[in-house]
């Protein structure tokens, strides 16, 4: 697909002039001043690159920028202008965070090498967001299928974490949602170090003796330690670190950090949604809990909270049926701690069962018997019959 390039200016004569030079060699869109350009930005994008006069009527081109970056941080924005002011230069590059200020009149063949330089910054920007996005995340859904494994009531917990981080990051319209995402996947990945009994004890909200609660509360630092030493994951890691505290493991919580810093506000959202599962899993209703943490203001990200009140019900009906080992599938939701003779928890309730763990039950089940029948919850599709169900029951939505 070719990348469509977006150029701004307050005189018509100008982009029409300019749309005939560039056309043949870019796609090229024009917009005749700033309120255009932002609407364009919504209807005919996405664009790579925006080319900006400074000097328009409304909204002036650092302003234009400024605001094209918030909204869209990875298109190249390129400053073309008549005003030649080195404080108009400082003012696009620390506002707009211009990738090239081109001063008019500029010559043909500067002006189409500039587009194709940032068509190339653009390619660079979009690749890595690529690989951190599709690679690093497929590396981290690796070690959390590990984590099922080896800590179930630890995995169970990020699920659900994970299912409530992204629902919060989405209604408040954050940039780069993956780093929200691997957060909440990794919450609990420093659980791997503390004994699998503590980690249960503690989900089921038992009383603990003070030093085990302790230990308990290493586990934030733990995956600190682990995932810092991770190229690109050094934000994340500060997320993960902070998450009890609620502010950037590492950096001292200050009343004049900036509230929207990725790193402040990731341990922010992941301490919200941490505490909201804990108080589920104690008993409390959705409105319980909710209630509960927007009472204790501003210990908890009063946005986060008030998001959590159009938190999504569960949208597919969903049956309970006793299954054996042998019709377990991947995809359905155990409905029951799944534990071996000795009582050690293999998986716990509300977990999907993947298909590395349900090779695991099947490979530790051919070795010890768990149970003749295991309880799960199937989909039920709307429009479909309904299994028979031995000892069934539909499920209600959550309060």
């Amino acid at each position: 697909m070719t990348h469509k390039i977006l150029l701004v200016d307050d005189e018509q004569n100008i982009l029409d002039g300019l749309k005939r030079i560039l056309r043949k060699e870019f796609s090229i869109e024009v917009a005749c001043g700033g309120e255009i350009a932002l609407k364009m930005m919504e209807t005919a994008g996405p664009f790579a690159v925006v080319v900006s006069d400074m000097r328009m009527p409304g909204m002036n081109g650092v302003q234009l920028l400024k605001i094209i970056r918030e909204r869209a941080p990875d298109v190249v924005r390129l400053m073309l202008t008549g005003n030649s002011k080195i404080q108009t230069a400082i003012s696009a590059v620390n506002e707009g965070s211009v990738f090239r200020f081109l001063a008019k009149p500029c010559s043909e063949e500067v002006l189409k090498g500039a587009l194709t330089a940032a068509l190339a910054q653009y390619d660079l920007i979009t690749a890595e967001k690529e690989i951190l996005e599709k690679t690093l995340r497929g590396s981290v859904k690796v070690l959390t299928d590990i984590l099922a494994l080896v800590n179930p009531a630890a995995f169970s917990r990020t699920s659900r974490v994970l299912h409530t981080m992204q629902h919060v990051v989405q209604q408040l319209g954050l940039h780069d949602i993956w780093r929200y995402d691997l957060a909440a996947m990794l919450s609990q990945i420093g659980c791997v170090a503390l004994d699998t009994d503590t980690v249960e004890a503690m989900y089921s909200g038992a009383e603990l003796p003070v030093a085990e609660q302790e230990r308990f509360k290493m586990h934030a630092s733990i995956a600190y330690d682990l995932l810092s030493k991770i190229p690109r994951l050094e934000l994340v890691a500060q997320m993960v670190g902070g998450q009890q505290e609620g502010h950037a493991h590492g950096q001292p919580r200050a009343a004049e950090s900036d509230p929207k810093d990725p790193a402040e506000l990731g341990a922010r959202l992941l301490k919200v949604a941490v505490e909201f599962d804990q108080l589920l899993l104690r008993g409390a209703a959705r409105k319980q809990a909710i209630a509960k943490l927007k009472s204790k203001s501003p210990e908890y990200d009063e946005a986060a909270v008030c998001a959590l009140e159009t938190l999504p019900e569960e949208v597919v009906p969903m049956v309970v049926q006793e299954l054996s080992i042998r019709e377990l599938a991947t995809g359905m939701i155990l409905d029951q701690d799944l534990r071996t003779p000795n009582g050690l928890l293999m998986v716990a309730r509300n977990q999907e069962i993947s298909y590395p763990l349900l090779v695991r039950i099947r490979n530790i089940s051919q070795r010890t018997p768990i149970a003749s029948k295991i309880r799960v919850k199937v989909p039920h599709r709307s429009g479909s019959p309904a299994p028979e169900l031995k000892k069934s029951e539909e499920l209600q939505p959550a309060p």
